[in-house]
């Protein structure tokens, strides 16, 4: 797979744009963890290496355990999660994936159980924004790094 083009350079305004949503999640008071979350499992579910390699390198960098970083994408068969973190991934799954779901009231009724509606709005901008990020990054064919010390021999 070969990159399409930059993004960011073919359209700064665009991309200052998203910058922006991204620069309100990160000053929104959500909790760390819980931004890796959303980052991470909507990069799952879209298929974006890209995103999901950057973002397992941050959720390391913050000290998130190596199982709770590995288990998130079969989050639903393992105790790692606890009771907000799994209404929480409920609630990525089912926006991620909204032509899908329709976002039924069975994924919002954990959430609210454990955040506040001024947080559940935060929460799904987050969502929101990580999907427009994943959505240029498969677009546009981003390409992540590949470690050094990872490469195949």
């Amino acid at each position: 797979m070969h990159p399409r083009f930059n993004f960011a350079k073919a359209s700064p305004d665009s991309y200052k744009a998203v910058v922006a949503l991204e620069n309100f999640v990160q000053s929104s008071g959500l909790e760390r963890r819980f931004i890796h979350l959303i980052k991470l499992r909507a990069s799952q579910i879209n298929g974006c290496a890209y995103c999901v390699d950057m973002h397992v390198k941050e959720a390391r960098h913050d000290g998130l355990s190596e199982q709770w970083i590995n288990l998130m994408c079969v989050w639903w068969e393992s105790p790692v999660y606890d009771d907000r973190e799994r209404a929480l991934l409920r609630w990525v799954d089912s926006v991620t994936k909204i032509a899908q779901t329709g976002i039924p009231d069975s994924d919002y009724e954990p959430l609210k159980q454990h955040f506040s509606e001024e947080e559940i709005v935060k929460i799904t901008v987050a969502i929101a924004t990580i999907n427009v990020w994943n959505r240029l990054a498969v677009g546009f064919r981003s390409q992540h790094p590949v470690d050094a010390a990872n490469k195949a021999a």
